[in-house]
């Protein structure tokens, strides 16, 4: 068990620094005296967007606080179901499977005890090439291709692959961090990388600074393929998002939410998403991602149950209705 998060008595902190309100009230006795949250690798939206609010829910509530680099939403959800993590971030496909015993790390093991704690955004899936590559679609992406699809076990690397499988490419499958991959994309030894992450992607945002890529959509019908097989939505890359786009880029795409280890005290998870929650431009200042954090989207989780703490928070602060039943319960 990670001690970060284990250790629940004795820790509570003198009060002598500014937190917010609901935080002053609650009874801290109970509370960890730090957390860490599961991210994935560097080069990745999740390692920005994790660190960032982890950093900033430290400051506020006057707690240690800090992000650790993982595998991503599958290792995520596995570290937070056994409480070694505090805090993950996953998207709803691989919680879904990771709830229902699919989860690569551990077969079998139904993960039950990762709650959603706050919406976060959607994770586009996206495909990189080099222009100097030829490759503009991925009709054009050529047998045997050298794609990467991220870290093992990301989310990018459980559905791009069956994506791809989908759309008729024949590839040879990569894996890495995202800057890794970048590099070896620049460097010759991969043709494409097949992004599933939080738009802009730091990862192309490098590239793009560094020498001319090809961002490519899907077409309608591969688009529509994917939304016939796969838990996805429709969704349009905005031409802002990259110096390389003149247009918007048609992609599909699936929710990312934030989770907290099931156990861990209501009160201590409410203070945390009132600091995520309650000024949506402090975390738009953390990624841009994060203009899609925002109270109304807690309606777009169907999957996870949601941690007490946090159900409290969206019941006082929203009109998101949570059902009794979507709310755990230990009984």
């Amino acid at each position: 068990m990670n001690t970060h998060v284990s250790i629940f008595a004795g820790c509570a902190l003198a009060l002598t620094i500014a937190v917010p309100a609901g935080a002053q009230e609650a009874d801290r006795s109970d509370w960890p005296s730090s957390f860490t949250v599961g991210t994935a690798s560097q080069g990745g939206t999740y390692f920005a967007y994790g660190s960032g609010w982890a950093n900033l829910v430290g400051e506020e509530l006057g707690i240690s606080g800090g992000a650790e680099v993982t595998g991503g939403p599958m290792q995520n959800m596995a570290l937070v179901h056994t409480g070694d993590l505090a805090f993950g971030m996953t998207t709803l496909g691989p919680a879904r499977e990771s709830m229902d015993g699919a989860n690569p790390i551990a077969p079998g093991l139904e993960m039950t005890n990762a709650c959603a704690m706050f919406p976060m955004y959607q994770t586009p899936f996206s495909v990189t090439a080099l222009s100097s590559s030829g490759i503009t679609s991925v009709s054009d992406i050529p047998d045997g291709a050298r794609i990467g699809f991220g870290p093992a076990g990301s989310t990018s690397d459980t559905y791009f692959p069956r994506m791809m499988d989908t759309l008729g490419v024949n590839y040879d499958r990569r894996n890495g961090g995202w800057s890794d991959l970048g590099g070896q994309l620049q460097d010759g030894l991969l043709d494409v990388i097949a992004f599933a992450a939080g738009i802009p992607v730091p990862a192309v945002s490098q590239l793009e600074v560094q020498t001319d890529v090809n961002i490519i959509e899907f077409t309608e019908e591969e688009q529509q393929q994917l939304l016939d097989a796969f838990p996805v939505s429709q969704f349009e890359i905005p031409a802002d998002t990259y110096s390389t786009l003149t247009d918007p880029a048609r992609s599909v795409s699936m929710w990312n939410f934030a989770v907290a280890n099931c156990d861990l005290p209501a009160s201590f998870v409410k203070a945390v998403v009132d600091v995520v929650m309650s000024d949506n431009e402090r975390m738009v200042s953390i990624h841009r991602a994060a203009g899609s954090t925002l109270p109304e989207n807690a309606s777009r989780n169907t999957v996870l149950p949601w941690h007490p703490g946090a159900a409290e928070w969206f019941a006082e602060n929203s009109d998101v209705e949570i059902s009794d039943d979507m709310i755990y319960s230990a009984n």
